[in-house]
Order: structure tokens, then C-alpha cells, then sequence
């Protein structure tokens, strides 16, 4: 087991602290990113910036056709902090003649983790030994997919530096569409298939799923799952700080909140000079005559930096610089939030997305540990001061506040935090249409 494993008989602080020492040595050594495509980048280096196409080898290419027809292709690395990061992903739907670049680079880019009784906050990736933490994966945890071996950089445990610990797999998710046609026989449906990549890392008492999903439909779902154990030395809150767990009241277990960040450089249709919009829609009351309230949606765009905050019928988009669809219209990926207890005790975890302009030294949401010169912020808030947007960086923060309950144990089931980008006007139709109802862009018939 890796040593910083090994010191989990020890409290979960300590377990903490160690792993930051021993994080702050690799760095005083120069560490650096581990095995990748060829071109990949020192951590603390200068890091190029986003480009229109990449090429890797093939142990480091991802590429599925899924047996709905899509195909998604991607490559893949392993950061020395980060843990996973996929590059070049691009998408190849039924009918598309060329795969349509999505994403340059995608990865986790923070999970912090705050203690209500005020005792604890960690910095996951860059000072618990996130990456460190890869777990290697059996066969039965990657069902009917491929296991990948994993060069873990600067391993601090030599025994553990190639762990086989990716996994790729294909999984059914039920109804992609249905749809009843005007003959009491005749019914349209597809089942939906998606193609999953993640990765288990070991932070301290918890272990995370990082996990991507790549549905047929174009739609991309990056998640995040706590699962492991509760550390059983903090079973030392009280009423307000923690809940009781066994018999009676008397073990409280200290309740706190994970924030997970992510990084997405996108480079629709290869470029990187993509603009944001936001969207919102607002409710009023029937106007004189009408039957019911209206609703008015009013496009903003977003030319500068922003901090943006969800709200009701509020969202945003990516939109390319350079490609449409075969209708004419611009392409563009919505980002969608998921459920999210928005953690106020940090200026960083205020807000739900950061659009910033790209800068090779911004890596990590907090505690950044990229090159910055000096007095440049070293937190994701800090960074929006107000820059014009050409090369737009989006960060997205999800949080969820973990009051701990009596079925946390044991082991810890799984407990989900993210968010999805879904395509608008990608394709002219929907990329599963089948070939009968192909004539009905823009003109739906009744019923079919």
C-alpha cells in the first residue's frame, strides 16, 4: 500500500499533514507530470496553450464507437496533482462526416474540504496527495471494459508508480428517445449508450470516483463520487457540528462539505477563441387578454471575466468561433450545473462558474500551484479582474454538504456531485434521428 495509506491508523489531520509534507518535498525535488502523450507538460512549467489538434500514442488514445453509431475519441494523462486529465476529446455522431472537436483539456482542478467545527480544511489535490492516491482496479469494478495501467508521476511509493487503475467501458442508460407515430403499431425508441472513463484515488479516509461520461447524443457528464469510509477520529463533534452515529447520542460524527472544482479548456471545432453567453428567463403576469404568464428569455453576452451564480432559468453557454451546423447555426455546448450547496466561507467557493481568460500559469481553483509571477492571485476568484475574454477558461463548482448518517457506514455508499454539457445546435437534428423521420428538420409532421 502507499505510505501515505499506511498512516491512516493515525487521525485523519495527521494523515493530512503528512501527505502535504511529503507533497512539498516532490515539489522541492522538481517533480514533475508523469507518462502521456509525448508533448506532455511539466506541472510547474510553462504550459502551451490550448491547441487545435493533439496527438498521443496509442496507450494514451481513448476511442469508442458505440453501438448506436457515435464515436468518441480522446487522449489521456496523468497529472502529478491532478490525477486524470483527458485531452483532445472530439465527438463523431451518425452522419458527421468528421469528428467535431469539444474539449482541449478537461480535469479536476480542486477539492476542498471544510469542517463545520472550524478544526479541518484540506486542499485535496495539491496538498493530500490526490494523484498519489490511485487505486488499482479488479476487473469486476470495470465490467465488460478495458483496465489501462497508469505511470503514477514522482510515486512516493516506488512499488505503486504503475498501477492499473483506468478503466473504460461502455454502459446502457435506458431510453435515448420514444416517440408514438400516428399508427397505434408504429413507435420510435432507442435505447441510449454511453462510454464511461474513471479512475478511484484515495484521499486520506475517502476514496473519489472521478468518473466522465460520454453519452451517444453528444451530451458529456463529469462526476465525482465520495465513497470509502468515515474517519473514525473525528467522531468528536456536537450538536450543530456533527450527527451521533451508533447506538445513543454520544459519537458525533463531524459534518463538512466537499467542493469540487473542474477545469475545461474547450476548442470547438479546434478553436479556443469560443465566446460565452448567458441566458435567463423571466416570468410575468398574463398581459391583458392572454391566458397565461409569459416568459421572456433575454441573451447577455459575456465579453469580460465573470464569476457567475446559478439562479432559476439562468445558464450559459459555449459557443464556437468558426463552426456550424448544417442548418447555419453556430455550434455550442450549455453548461448545466447539477444539485450544488454552494459553501460561503471561502470567496472561491462563492460562486458556481468562473469564466476566465486563459493563462498557462491559473491550474487549480485554489491553492493554485501553477508558476504565477508574483502577487498574482492564487485562487480562482482572484483571476477574474475584468480581462476581455478571446481565450475563455471555464471553472465549474459544485458542492455538497456532508452531514453524516447512520447508512454512511460501512463502507460509505457513494454520494454523486457534478454537472453536464449538453450540445445545442451541434447537429441539425437530433445525431440518433432515425433514417424514416431524416426529412422532418424544421417541419415535424403530425404525429409522423
Amino acid at each position: 500500500m502507499p505510505k501515505f495509506v499506511m498512516l491512516k491508523k493515525d487521525t485523519r489531520a495527521r494523515t493530512r499533514a503528512a501527505g502535504t509534507a511529503l507533497a512539498l518535498a516532490a515539489l522541492a525535488a522538481g517533480a514533475t507530470t508523469g507518462a502521456g502523450p509525448a508533448a506532455a507538460r511539466p506541472a510547474q512549467g510553462p504550459a502551451a496553450a490550448p491547441t487545435a489538434a493533439a496527438e498521443c500514442s496509442e496507450a494514451h488514445r481513448i476511442e469508442q464507437k458505440l453501438s448506436t453509431g457515435t464515436t468518441w475519441r480522446m487522449c489521456w494523462r496523468y497529472h502529478k496533482d491532478a490525477g486524470l486529465v483527458l485531452a483532445d476529446v472530439s465527438y463523431q455522431p451518425p452522419g458527421e462526416t468528421s469528428p467535431i472537436k469539444v474539449l482541449s483539456a478537461a480535469r479536476l482542478s480542486q477539492i476542498h474540504v471544510p469542517y463545520d467545527d472550524g478544526q479541518n480544511e484540506y486542499q485535496d489535490l495539491t496538498q493530500a496527495g490526490f494523484a498519489q492516491g490511485l487505486m488499482e482496479l479488479k476487473p469486476a469494478e470495470c465490467p465488460g471494459g478495458t483496465l489501462k495501467t497508469v505511470k503514477v508521476p514522482n510515486a512516493w511509493d516506488p512499488s505503486r508508480a504503475q498501477v492499473k487503475g483506468l478503466c473504460t467501458t461502455t454502459r446502457s442508460r435506458g431510453h435515448a428517445y420514444r416517440m408514438q407515430g400516428d399508427a397505434a403499431n408504429k413507435v420510435f425508441q432507442k435505447q441510449g449508450k454511453d462510454l464511461l472513463v474513471y479512475t478511484v484515488n484515495q484521499t486520506g479516509w475517502y476514496e473519489y470516483i472521478t468518473e466522465w461520461r460520454f453519452q451517444d447524443d453528444g451530451t458529456i457528464s463529469m462526476n465525482v463520487g465520495a465513497t470509502g469510509s468515515l474517519s473514525p477520529f473525528d467522531y468528536d463533534a456536537g450538536d450543530g457540528h456533527g450527527w451521533p452515529l451508533g447506538e445513543g447520542a454520544k459519537d458525533y460524527a463531524t459534518s463538512h462539505s466537499h467542493n469540487v472544482f473542474w477545469k475545461l479548456n474547450f476548442a470547438l471545432d479546434g478553436s479556443s477563441k469560443g465566446r460565452v453567453e448567458q441566458y435567463d428567463s423571466k416570468v410575468t403576469p398574463p398581459a391583458r387578454g392572454g391566458e397565461g404568464p409569459r416568459n421572456t428569455t433575454t441573451r447577455t453576452k459575456v465579453t469580460n471575466e465573470l464569476a457567475g451564480d446559478a439562479k432559476n432559468m439562468r445558464w450559459w453557454r459555449v459557443v464556437s468561433a468558426t463552426g456550424k451546423n448544417k442548418d447555419g447555426h453556430k455550434r455550442s455546448y450549455e453548461i448545466v450545473p447539477g444539485p450544488s450547496a454552494k459553501y460561503p466561507g471561502r470567496a472561491y467557493t462563492r460562486h458556481d462558474v468562473y469564466f476566465t481568460e486563459y493563462d498557462k500559469c491559473e491550474q487549480f481553483a485554489s491553492d493554485n500551484l501553477g508558476a504565477c509571477p508574483a502577487g498574482h492571485g492564487r485562487s480562482v476568484d482572484k483571476w477574474v479582474d475584468g480581462q476581455q475574454l478571446k481565450r475563455p477558461v471555464v471553472w465549474v463548482n459544485v458542492g455538497f454538504h456532508h452531514v453524516a448518517r447512520d447508512e454512511d457506514q460501512q463502507p460509505m455508499p457513494v454520494h454523486w456531485q457534478g454537472f453536464t454539457l449538453t450540445p445545442r445546435d451541434v447537429t441539425a437534428m437530433n445525431p440518433l434521428t432515425p433514417a424514416e423521420l431524416a426529412d422532418q428538420n424544421g417541419a415535424p409532421e403530425n404525429g409522423s
